[in-house]
């Protein structure tokens, strides 16, 4: 087995006959792992052949998305710029006013900016675009996520190198924008299923974005899917202590650190799925380690929760 393949003996899924795996995809690259650095692949890619030396992005200030970005234009030779919702620094107040996702993003040339909350609400908005290429010069415009048609190749190579390592029933993963999951499905090509998790609240609206993304990247819709809402523990970013413990106890049992936006509610879900009994017995389930853990010490100087 690959060792980007991990058995989980839960003795929750080993009584319902479920055999449930670990894609860590979060080991796949030293420096950029992880479904950030899938959504990159073709993105960065097409603004090679574009001829851009910049990338250019919005984002919120503890993004697994922005640290992506602000690592592959050091890995690339790429100037890469952030836009960041919320309120610059006090002048003079250094790096030291960084949050660790900030800093580090920083570190590896980011150039920071900032957008107040009337600003950020117009990042969808045409006229918004041209104005920031108009400040900033030519640039590869990535979205909020990195999810847009070009993101979904990447991701659905995952299916393939999954394909290679296992047979199985259900690829299982979280579920921010819906870029990644609607990637694995148009790898799947509406061969098994795939489970999305969503971690933010009511996040029903969700479905409708997957569909215009697949039907953007591969001109289908696919109904081989489920998308759960009921895991996301109050919202974005919001938690509890039951979820921090089943994480701590997961760490603890498997050796592996999930993170408390995505993947903490993802292995909670996936587990509760299998308890009240949504995969038949006999199947594998592989859900989908998508990394982020650099998320853990901006969420420890928020909250000091862990």
């Amino acid at each position: 087995m690959s060792q980007l393949l991990q058995e989980l003996p839960e003795p929750l899924a080993q009584a319902r006959g479920v055999r449930l795996l670990l894609w860590r995809d979060d080991l796949a690259h030293p420096d950029l792992p992880g479904n950030k650095a899938r959504k990159l692949k073709y993105n960065l890619q097409a603004a090679c052949e574009q001829g851009h030396h910049t990338l250019l992005t919005v984002s919120g200030a503890y993004s697994n998305h922005l640290a992506a970005v602000a690592t592959a234009g050091r890995l690339y030779g790429l100037r890469t710029i952030g836009l960041v919702r919320g309120d610059a620094p006090l002048p003079g107040a250094g790096s030291a006013a960084l949050n660790p996702t900030l800093a580090r993003a920083s570190a590896d040339g980011m150039e920071l900016h900032y957008l107040d909350r009337s600003t950020y609400r117009r990042r969808a908005e045409p006229d918004f675009t041209t104005e920031l290429l108009a400040r900033f010069g030519p640039a590869y415009v990535l979205p909020e996520g990195g999810t847009n048609a070009l993101a979904l190749p990447g991701c659905a190579e995952l299916v393939a190198e999954i394909r290679a390592q296992t047979d199985f029933d259900a690829l299982a993963v979280a579920v921010g924008t819906g870029g990644t999951l609607a990637g694995l499905l148009t790898g799947l090509a509406g061969q098994q299923q795939a489970v999305g998790v969503a971690a933010l609240k009511n996040g029903g609206f969700l479905r409708a974005e997957i569909d215009a993304l697949t039907r953007q990247a591969s001109g289908r819709a696919f109904s081989n899917y489920s998308l759960e809402t009921g895991y996301h523990f109050g919202g974005y970013a919001k938690y509890s202590a039951e979820l921090l413990g089943f994480i701590r106890a997961f760490e603890e049992r498997h050796g592996v650190l999930l993170d408390p936006i995505y993947t903490g509610k993802l292995l909670f879900g996936v587990l509760d799925m299998i308890a009240r009994g949504d995969f038949a017995p006999g199947s594998t389930v592989v859900a989908i380690h998508t990394g982020g853990q650099q998320a853990w010490a901006g969420w420890n100087e928020r909250f000091a929760a862990r």
